[in-house]
């Protein structure tokens, strides 16, 4: 029996993580614990434990970058050291007059957020290693210029870290002063996971493509994230620097750079808890073998190689224990099309969308050679050929993945710009791929939200404070997203990871998403791929009913039965030209179609 969209109301995505399925019960013990260590926790620990809290507050805005946006950021060390010695020197009165420590501190946060976003910019750029080497090179030239500026940060003698006045003054004062600052980072990169901006975080680390075709922009997104990033690292580096009473260039060594990046991976990505572990792990782990520490980077990698072989998920993924319940062999995909006006709502009067004369050639191939198209609202319009037609490159083309080299693509009359892909989202021009481009450590119910993310309209900060109106846009997204998977019959399965799902499941999460922009234009790349002859046919009713919406729908496929079924206009390329365009019936009889490619 089908369960009305109404009556699926999956749990708020709890501070664990926007991909973790597990309780907040862990994280709950993680505080009580650390509330009551010093009843019966010695000194020697309670340093230890301080210390551990100090990376993980740094470590929480790194896992935004690292862990949900897949940056390979190693050199965030350079950050926790400018943090540092920005709060020392202004205690200290070395280049100003001298400041109060929590002035210097909150100081040490806005130098870690400017400098966060010049480390980060590079990765607007240069991607995986490359950037990863830019963050080295900027940690090591931090540590340099902190060796050679000796009137300010003492050289390679170094300068005293700011001490807080009391309460914070005492050992155990110190530790609640830290522990209170990462509680709060634990909070806020919690609500950050489980927001639009967090699933968008995700969404490019896993399907870049996809989250451009969502709105979603990357570099808008990420400079964001490395302000917050850096800032908490800046702050982590004045904690630090109190920590140690005295700090010098030594303290900031590779090693150190490499345990924050370490914890996050075995901890795991898309997860708050796994990081948060892997950090108090990698803190505790050296005092019970101290005669190894010459060994420290060795026994890293050695732990990394570990996790990636034996355990990939990390220990985010030995805690999801939902996620390894078997799934019912018998499912099958039963779409509601009576749900989509209520999904999709008035069709707004978007104009017909036309390509005239494109022409894009790669090398001497030319993938499209004059093309003329037109889409209009309420009909399916299918395009066929052989393969290397230059059916997706049209896609491509109108979706704005490729420029064209001549002619142009119009809405309403208007010519839309060339590589401008996440402006296509706010046109209300949607799509599918060859290939389904999904988070797979996400449920399926977060991959859907995805499709929504540029209709939240509150900020980064109000997510980041878990704000009125974060908390209406999560609860607008949930239900959207789980009418439009009632609608295309995969509402029980919206808890579920959408890597345990059947290719044919994909698809139809992929068209979900899709339905979340409320699309003038839906654009499907054969979305019959690997379905079977009934869900073929529940297809393309479903399609028909998109259709009968309001909605524009340009269907690319290899199924001819199906384009014949459900089409209302069929154009039909070959090398790249228009052979011929007409209604299926027309199409059928075409002569050049049959040779080319229908046989017969």
């Amino acid at each position: 029996m089908q369960m009305p969209a109404a009556g699926l109301h999956p749990g708020r995505v709890n501070v664990l993580g926007s991909m973790s399925t597990i309780g907040a019960l862990p994280l709950l013990a993680l505080f009580a614990f650390g509330v009551a260590l010093p009843l019966f926790g010695g000194g020697y620990w309670g340093v230890i434990a301080t210390r551990a809290c100090v990376y993980w507050v740094l470590v929480s805005g790194l896992n935004l970058v690292v862990g949900f946006a897949g940056q390979i950021a190693i050199g965030w060390v350079a950050l926790l050291t400018l943090g540092a010695y920005t709060a020392s020197v202004l205690v200290a009165g070395n280049a100003a007059p001298q400041l109060p420590a929590y002035l210097a501190l909150a100081i040490a946060g806005v130098v870690g957020a400017v400098f966060g976003l010049i480390v980060g910019l590079p990765a607007l750029r240069l991607r995986t290693f490359y950037f990863a080497i830019t963050t080295l090179g900027f940690a090591t030239i931090v540590t340099q210029v902190a060796l050679a500026w000796q009137s300010v940060t003492g050289g390679g003698v170094g300068v005293a870290g700011p001490v807080f006045p009391p309460p914070f003054s005492s050992e155990w004062g110190f530790y609640y002063f830290c522990f209170g600052f990462a509680a709060i980072c634990t909070w806020m990169t919690g609500n950050v996971a489980a927001s639009r901006f967090g699933r968008a975080l995700t969404a490019i680390r896993d399907a870049e493509v996809a989250a451009e075709a969502s709105g979603i922009s990357k570099p808008a997104l990420l400079v964001t994230v490395f302000l917050f990033s850096g800032a908490v690292a800046g702050i982590a580096g004045g904690l630090f620097a109190t920590l140690q009473s005295y700090i010098t260039p030594d303290a900031f060594t590779l090693d150190l750079s490499v345990l924050f990046f370490i914890a996050i991976l075995i901890g795991g990505r898309s997860s708050i808890l796994g990081p948060l572990l892997g950090t108090i792990l990698l803190t505790v782990l050296p005092e019970f073998a101290a005669p190894l520490v010459a060994w420290s980077t060795f026994l890293y990698a050695a732990l990394l190689l570990v996790i990636v072989l034996a355990i990939p998920g990390g220990i985010a993924e030995l805690l999801d224990f939902k996620n390894r319940r078997p799934l019912a062999s018998d499912r099958a995909i039963v779409p509601r099309p009576e749900l989509l006006p209520r999904l999709l709502g008035t069709p707004a009067d978007a104009g017909a969308l036309t390509l005239e004369q494109v022409a894009l050639s790669f090398g001497g191939v030319h993938a499209i050679d004059g093309l003329d198209l037109e889409i209009r609202p309420s009909q399916v319009h299918g395009l066929i050929g052989p393969n290397g037609s230059g059916k997706t490159t049209t896609l491509n083309v109108i979706s704005g993945y490729y420029a064209q080299h001549r002619g142009a693509v119009r809405l309403n009359g208007m010519a839309l710009p060339v590589f401008a892909r996440e402006r296509r989202a706010h046109l209300r021009i949607a799509r599918t791929f060859q290939t389904p481009r999904v988070v797979g450590s996400a449920s399926v119910l977060q991959n859907v939200m995805i499709g929504g993310t540029i209709d939240g309209k509150g900020t980064f900060v109000e997510s980041l404070l878990s704000l009125p109106r974060h908390r209406r846009d999560e609860a607008k997204l949930r239900d959207t997203a789980m009418l439009a998977l009632t609608a295309v019959g995969l509402e029980r399965l919206a808890a579920v990871r959408a890597d345990r799902l059947q290719h044919s499941e994909l698809r139809f999460i992929e068209i979900a998403r899709a339905l979340m922009l409320r699309p003038a234009y839906l654009l499907l790349d054969e979305p019959a791929a690997g379905l079977s002859g009934e869900e073929i046919k529940r297809l393309g009713t479903f399609l028909l009913a998109i259709a009968a919406a309001g909605t524009g729908v340009l269907v690319v496929e290899h199924h001819p039965d199906l384009i014949f079924d459900i089409c209302h206009h069929v154009t039909v390329l070959n090398l790249g030209k228009k052979l011929a365009a007409g209604t299926p019936a027309e199409i059928r009889s075409h002569r050049e179609v049959v040779n080319a490619y229908l046989g017969g």
